[in-house]
């Protein structure tokens, strides 16, 4: 809740001019009153007067009960500081409820070095209040300020190392860490069952391939896929995009932590996020269309343009349905959160004139330099027959197994990027989101290796697109997970809940087709590997 709306100066408000991230991130900034000069302190200094009516009196009473604060900016740095306060030792007289009061004082404590400011801090003084708890009354409101400045040591460029300690908190730390070794644990029991069962049983079967025996030959079941299993997946076009999209978002989030690490992403740097997702995802369209006609070629020479327009609407699609609902109801309810016809037009720019032309330019090259499929085995005219399976080889339980165990081993570290996302003022660094992110894939690529040799021990050749779904499963596990987390949270209303679920949707989508293609890539390595050794042999 801002300050400044809640109190409705009669100053003029000078708004400021937004960037394409701070709209989309429903950032509304506007000049504050306070006058403030270098190193120039002002013990006692007011800021305005003015008579709250009863409904205005109503409003700040329902923005004390939900703890809302204000924030400003200071140089860049960002400030907080609470409304107001509850007092539960003394009651109103009609012992229907606590007491609210208003903080009408605030306090600046401002540290610099040499002619730099370093750091910001408010401090919302409890000695100078007004009690707001009845509203049936007008109350007459001097709003007032002071300014301390201090000399520091820090230097310049580690100002904003103070916004990340709350991720280096002793309990917070205690978080990372049980996450990490949780994740170290089942990472490790996945790969002793990977090493003890499956690969034992499959160097098994190679020396039973071997041996001549054909007894012993014919126990091994996948042996006998070997015309089938590297046949053309289902539905071509709507497999190669799935592919091209996912690799697209895979590169966009590894360039997001670069940024990050380069210190370009930092904490609380107004809108840098969502524009350089929409940069980024704009100018790594050429990926998508790249890996979605090569991959399209290497099976069909014809159709390859079916496979770049579906790429480009895949992930766009969907989240140009979610988004427009959202700032519908965004309209509808007045908050800034709204997307100005302005700002539409912006992205639908920057979508027709830099990733469109760029889409189109990937596939062109891709089918440019096409290369055919390269199988260890020549595919049958007729596909095999895939016998009737039980209920805990199908797919669904499939999909239950790889994303419960993958969701499980990042859970924590979920929970609290959750909180950081929508709580506004906790920090995750990057550093450990790149590990849980690294772990994610990790757990999804050796998950994925087992299911995929399950399939083939049971005669089923069609791997293709049940890897996508097995990989990608866990995103349905984190789409669960913030149901649960919203439940659990303070969140309330219908459109706080549209906007938690639609966001959430989108990003648990993308990561549904990024460890999807993951998944892929490496059963694709893992099928490509035996079938080769079996023909060698």
């Amino acid at each position: 809740m801002s300050y400044r709306s809640a109190v409705q100066l009669a100053d003029p408000v000078v708004q400021k001019k937004a960037t394409l991230g701070e709209v989309l991130n429903g950032d509304r900034l506007n000049g504050a009153l306070h006058v403030i000069k270098f190193r120039e302190e002002k013990p006692w200094e007011t800021l305005c007067e003015k008579k709250l009516k009863g409904a205005e009196v109503s409003l700040f009473r329902d923005a004390v009960r939900n703890d809302f604060y204000f924030q400003l900016y200071w140089d860049d740095l960002p400030v907080w500081g609470f409304v107001g306060k509850i007092d539960e030792q003394s009651w109103s007289l009609d012992k229907q409820g606590p007491k609210y009061f208003l903080f009408t004082h605030i306090q600046f404590d401002v540290s610099f070095n040499g002619n730099q400011i370093v750091e910001v801090s408010a401090f919302s003084d409890p000695n100078h209040v007004v009690d707001i708890t009845d509203d049936d009354v007008e109350l007459n409101v001097k709003f007032t300020y002071s300014i301390f400045w201090n000399e520091t040591s820090v230097p310049y460029g580690d100002r904003m190392n103070k916004y990340s300690r709350a991720s280096l908190l002793p309990i917070s730390q205690r978080i990372h860490w049980f996450s990490f070794f949780n994740s170290i644990a089942i990472i490790v029991l996945l790969m002793g069952l990977l090493s003890l069962l499956f690969m034992r049983r499959l160097k098994n079967d190679l020396r039973k391939c071997s041996g001549g025996d054909e007894e012993d030959e014919k126990e091994v079941v996948w042996k006998y896929l070997h015309g089938d299993v590297f046949r053309c997946p289902q539905n071509l076009p709507l497999f190669s995009a799935v592919l091209g999209v996912g690799t697209q978002l895979l590169t966009m989030f590894c360039c997001l932590f670069l940024l990050a690490f380069l210190g370009i992403l930092y904490p609380y740097n107004r809108g840098s996020l969502f524009t350089s997702i929409i940069l980024i995802y704009s100018l790594t369209s050429a990926v998508s269309g790249y890996v979605s006609a090569s991959f399209h070629c290497q099976f069909a020479e014809i159709g390859w343009e079916r496979s770049v327009i579906l790429s480009g609407i895949l992930y766009l699609g969907p989240s140009f349905v979610i988004i427009s609902i959202l700032n519908i109801i965004a309209i509808s309810n007045g908050t800034t959160a709204a997307l100005p016809i302005g700002t539409i037009i912006v992205i639908l720019l920057i979508y027709v004139f830099i990733s469109l032309p760029l889409l189109v330019f990937g596939g062109i090259i891709g089918h440019r330099f096409r290369s055919e499929f390269q199988a260890p085995c020549a595919t049958k005219r007729n596909p095999r027959e895939i016998p009737p399976l039980a209920w805990f080889r199908k797919l669904p339980c499939q999909m239950f197994i790889s994303g419960l165990l993958s969701f499980s081993a990042v859970v924590l570290e979920l929970h609290h990027l959750y909180a950081s996302m929508w709580g506004f003022k906790i920090f995750t660094l990057p550093s450990i989101l790149f590990i849980t992110f690294i772990i994610l894939i990790i757990l999804t690529a050796i998950l994925s290796v087992g299911l995929t040799y399950i399939q083939l021990s049971v005669e089923d050749h069609q791997w293709w697109w049940r890897s996508v779904f097995s990989g990608g499963s866990a995103a349905i596990f984190m789409f669960g997970y913030c149901i649960y987390f919203y439940a659990r949270s303070n969140m309330n209303g219908f459109l706080q809940l549209c906007f938690f679920v639609g966001y959430n949707a989108c990003i648990c989508y993308a990561f549904f087709l990024m460890l999807g293609v993951i998944s892929f890539r490496v059963s694709l390595i893992f099928v490509r590997r035996i079938y080769d050794a079996v023909k060698s042999e």
